[in-house]
């Protein structure tokens, strides 16, 4: 490895390392969430967090994976992608990428480990295609949703770099 690699290798692991310290300073995503990390009201009022993982998705994802993770010709649905998918794996993939070659197709997905705009907000992304995935989310903005808590303003101040 080139000594390039290895600081960009090492600043992933700082910027993924920093996202899971302020997650876990501020109780985001128990083991126990992520089997169901949306909270959706029967009014259809979706909890901050995955509010902001249709936002963050929409500013980041679909330009290649399609609207609402329905996929396109560039990206699968991610809708479909999360049946099978755990966290763990989820994780993996977008802070490091994805290549896939056969002899008729070509994908790469790039590495979004060093920018903080996805990795600050990546529990906050695969709640909400997780439950598009589920299919207890619709497609389009969410009508409804609870307001920013503390918690989330406190883990985008600790986590995304200032000016």
């Amino acid at each position: 490895m080139t000594g390039v690699a290895v600081n960009k290798l090492l600043m992933a692991a700082f910027v993924v390392a920093a996202w899971v310290g302020v997650c876990l300073a501020s109780g985001a995503a128990s083991a126990q969430d992520l089997d169901k990390p949306y909270v959706i009201a029967d009014d259809g009022t979706v909890d901050w967090y995955t509010f902001s993982g249709f936002r963050r998705y929409h500013a980041d994802c679909h330009v290649c994976h399609g609207p609402d993770g329905l996929g396109s010709s560039f990206g699968p649905a991610l809708a479909d992608s999360l049946k099978v998918l755990s966290y763990d794996d989820f994780l993996e993939i977008v802070t490091n990428g994805r290549e896939r070659v056969s002899h008729s197709d070509f994908r790469k997905m790039p590495a979004f480990g060093l920018n903080p705009n996805v990795m600050c907000f990546v529990s906050d992304l695969y709640a909400y295609l997780k439950a598009r995935s589920d299919g207890v989310l619709g497609r389009g903005r969410p009508e409804k949703r609870e307001d920013k808590p503390q918690q989330a303003k406190d883990r985008d101040t600790a986590c995304l770099p200032s000016d």
